[in-house]
């Protein structure tokens, strides 16, 4: 019998889920995260969930809970008890969290899983929080993050790198108070109809609106703007809706195709979310197969060329008419709820759910290493 003396069993890596968050998809987060939590390999992976409120306020949640919900089907509770400081002096690459309430508690993470989407969550604002953490985190960087989360700015960069967009224009709140009237006249004029409009920073197609005539662009830019400081206005394709999942930092790779068969008039936040008849998933998507490969060749592109790393869903749209398809957007922080499309797709390529979390993981560990490895200092 082998002698297993003087050796120490691994210990588990420290896993923090971040949830919630002030946006208008807290509720998404919720429900992904109770996807999340329960995929985690517990052999492999101590977990702490960390519940931010619609005000901002981090809770580490004593006791994780997953509930029932009316829309969602099961969302991750989110308890406010306690009141946590994260510290971010702590340099050992790893993030500790102090209840003030109760010196004596403190939680450490050696990885965070921001499964937080849209504003404040997605856009590179936590992102930048966990860098001054210095501790190793799942998803895009700064970087990433921030052009991923602006449709306007990774359409502008997409189009200089020679990859098909959309036509779209782009209003702030000052801009359209000042020229309403001559937006709603020239608008329609130079991109048709119908058109959509859609707040510049926001995910989940929350606050988008299908404008068929020109009379309704000016309550549904009223409407976006609620949702964000600027909005686009975008050219309506009579579209298939394609999406690729890529995975990885330096030498990404993509997922085979899926589609969005929608059941509403167009993907909205109701049918992804709320209907559970919204939409259809159909995997692999019906593409001929050099076009399927063309496709899936420019979601990596696009993934490099706006500086995403780690994991990234590439929406496309597919002209029903003349085949030509256009990257809509690129998420840094798709949906992982149970009927989401990123893990499907991989899923279908041929990676589980719990070993998609593994290579993500570790993935986060390997960008974490090479950033460590910069200079800091001139000398």
């Amino acid at each position: 019998m082998a002698n297993n003396a003087g050796f120490k069993k691994a210990s588990k890596i420290s896993v923090g889920i971040l949830y919630g968050g002030r946006s208008g998809e807290h509720d998404v987060s919720l429900c992904s995260a109770a996807s999340v939590i329960s995929a985690l390999d517990r052999g492999k992976y101590k977990v702490t969930a960390i519940g931010i409120d619609r005000y901002g306020r981090w809770y580490v949640q004593e006791k994780p809970e997953i509930v029932s919900d009316k829309d969602f089907g099961r969302k991750m509770a989110l308890k406010k008890s306690g009141m946590w400081l994260v510290n971010h002096f702590e340099k050992n690459n790893k993030l500790h969290l102090y209840n003030i309430k109760d010196m004596n508690k403190e939680v450490v993470v050696d990885v965070v899983i921001p499964v937080l989407h849209g504003t404040f969550g997605e856009d590179g604002t936590l992102q930048g929080l966990l860098e001054l953490a210095m501790v190793p985190y799942v998803g895009a960087d700064v970087a990433g993050s921030a052009v991923g989360m602006d449709k306007d700015i990774a359409k502008r960069l997409l189009k200089e790198a020679g990859i098909p967009v959309v036509p779209s224009i782009t209003v702030n709140k000052q801009i359209w108070r000042e020229n309403a009237k001559i937006i709603m006249k020239e608008t329609p004029a130079k991109l048709g109809l119908p058109l959509f409009v859609k707040p510049v920073c926001a995910g989940s197609s929350v606050g988008v609106k299908k404008v068929k005539k020109k009379e309704s662009l000016a309550e549904a830019m009223d409407f976006a703007f609620q949702f964000d400081t600027r909005v686009m206005i975008e050219k309506a394709i009579d579209c298939r809706e394609i999406e690729c999942a890529v995975l990885g930092n330096e030498k990404p790779a993509g997922s085979v195709l899926g589609e969005i068969i929608p059941n509403h008039e167009f993907y909205s936040y109701e049918a992804k979310y709320i209907d559970p008849n919204g939409a259809a998933l159909k995997i692999p998507a019906e593409i001929n197969k050099a076009l399927a490969e063309k496709i899936r060749k420019i979601a990596v592109e696009g993934y490099m060329k706006l500086g995403c790393s780690s994991m990234a869903r590439v929406d496309f749209f597919l002209d029903k008419k003349t085949n030509k398809f256009y990257l809509n957007e690129i998420n840094t922080l798709p949906g992982f709820t149970s009927v989401s499309m990123y893990p499907k797709l991989w899923e279908a390529t041929g990676i589980q759910y719990s070993d998609l979390w593994d290579k993500l993981i570790s993935l986060a560990f390997d960008r974490h290493k090479k950033k460590l490895e910069i200079k800091t200092e001139s000398v």
